[in-house]
């Protein structure tokens, strides 16, 4: 089913269950967030191709919906939202306001099946477990997932300083094995980089 929801291209890209910190004070987006908490309703987030932030964006085709959870006004006025990643979409069609706000037709991706995490993995799974430890507040919140397959690959390809364009790639995988296949040599490289 195609739907129209609004849409924050942003340097960045979100994962189902993956936390989403945003500091927003441009107007289009102060008006999106409120609308989408007085409505309940979802936003989607899709990483930019081209462009900035602030002007005219070239988006990828697929995003994730995000919940707003969380939200407080900062000292210097600007507004805190914490949102939380829901379902990836395809991106359909993509209309810009004249507010600036951009409006997307998505089409919802099936929810990835809960796979079992094999047991080569779980040396991953338990190293994982410590980082997230260690990151605290923004993972606080968070139900964890640590034998699933595609919650651990999600969460590593986005917690790994890897490159957009990779982790947009992870996003895009549909099989949770392959994408952990995908960030291991990435965290095996980093694990190297580090010294002892």
């Amino acid at each position: 089913m195609n739907d129209s929801i609004p849409l924050f291209p942003l340097r960045t890209v979100l994962f189902p269950g993956g936390p989403l910190p945003l500091r927003v004070f441009e107007p289009r987006y102060l008006d999106m967030i409120s609308r989408c908490m007085k409505n309940d309703s979802e936003f989607g987030v899709v990483m930019i191709r081209e462009g900035a932030e602030v002007g005219d964006v070239q988006v990828a085709d697929i995003g994730t919906r995000a919940r707003i959870t969380d939200w407080y006004q900062g000292s210097d006025g600007i507004l805190g939202v914490t949102a939380v990643g829901t379902v990836r979409f395809a991106l359909q069609t993509v209309d810009k306001q004249a507010d600036g706000l951009y409006v997307g037709t998505v089409e919802d991706l099936m929810a990835e099946p809960v796979v079992q995490l094999p047991p080569e993995y779980e040396a991953m799974a338990n190293l994982l477990k410590a980082v997230i430890e260690d990151l605290g507040k923004l993972y606080d919140p968070l139900p964890k997932h640590y034998e699933d397959a595609a919650w651990v690959a999600a969460r590593f390809a986005e917690i790994l300083p890897m490159e957009l364009d990779q982790k947009q790639t992870c996003l895009q995988i549909d099989d949770p094995i392959e994408r952990l296949e995908y960030v291991r040599p990435l965290l095996r490289a980093l694990r190297q980089e580090r010294p002892q």
